[in-house]
């Protein structure tokens, strides 16, 4: 039998649409209010596979979670890129002027601070997930509360929508990555993107060799993100996203990056989802 697939949220979150496009509309979830739960989920074998946020187009990396891929020592499978429409949301038989807090996510209110410019009635509280503020709202039969959260969860728990699209930079889009405990299957004749990680000195020429490397072998950088090793001071871990058209040059790139960056490490190999 098929385990559920894990998310950060609930029902109607943006992560519970990622599984309903990626996987299936039918797919069951198990619901987790924090990034750590969704691993210990993972490891504890209520889940084979779960779905993380790694990067917004707005917001940039979400850091922790590379932290928690690479200290678990998790695998990337597959990627999934959603583009966020954040709507707000109260109970029926309300206006916007009716309401008087707004509750969501910080990242959703920060999304959102022009739209709210022009209610400056509205006070904005911060809450732990987009969904369940709206779920909240419609079980508890709160008035006076609005919601920022996806069309999704308007219509899952039958609220209903003030206004539509209210982020502020209207092409507002996360990268999705779905992680498992090891990639026993992967197809090489799929897969032309890969998650890398790597420990360099800092010192002159260090990351510029890496990255003549990178290209000589044909690979595209698309992503990099240098994190300092908090326990060696001067010392810094490299994050690293590289596409390719052969999984052949990609194998030769890794060779020689194995032998030339320290604590070389593969976080995934898959598909690349812009393509």
């Amino acid at each position: 039998m098929k385990k559920p697939i894990a998310i950060q949220g609930i029902k109607g979150s943006f992560h519970h649409l990622v599984v309903q496009n990626y996987f299936s509309k039918n797919s069951e979830v198990v619901e987790c209010m924090s990034f750590d739960n969704v691993v210990d989920a993972l490891l504890e074998g209520k889940t084979d596979q779960v779905v993380m946020a790694i990067e917004n187009s707005i917001a940039g990396s979400i850091i922790p979670n590379y932290a928690l891929i690479d200290s678990h020592n998790l695998s990337i499978v597959g990627e999934y890129y959603l583009g966020i429409e954040h709507c707000l949301m109260a109970l029926d038989g309300q206006t916007i002027e009716d309401i008087k807090e707004v509750h969501s996510h910080p990242m959703a209110l920060l999304q959102c601070k022009s739209f709210f410019q022009s209610y400056p009635h509205l006070k904005l509280v911060e809450a732990k997930d987009t969904a369940d503020v709206a779920k909240q709202i419609s079980e508890q039969n709160i008035k006076g509360i609005a919601a920022i959260a996806s069309k999704n969860a308007a219509e899952l728990y039958g609220i209903k929508l003030l206004a539509e699209s209210i982020q502020t930079i209207k092409h507002n889009e996360t990268r999705f990555v779905i992680v498992k405990r090891d990639d026993n299957e992967k197809d090489t004749s799929i897969i032309n993107k890969a998650s890398l990680k790597f420990e360099l000195d800092h010192k002159r020429g260090s990351l510029a060799a890496i990255l003549n490397v990178i290209s000589d072998c044909k690979l595209n950088l698309t992503k990099i993100q240098s994190l300092p090793k908090i326990e060696t001071p001067w010392k810094y871990a490299f994050f690293v996203d590289v596409t390719f058209e052969t999984y052949k040059d990609y194998d030769k790139a890794i060779s020689i990056l194995n032998l030339m960056a320290e604590n070389f490490k593969i976080l995934g190999e898959y598909k690349n989802a812009r393509r």
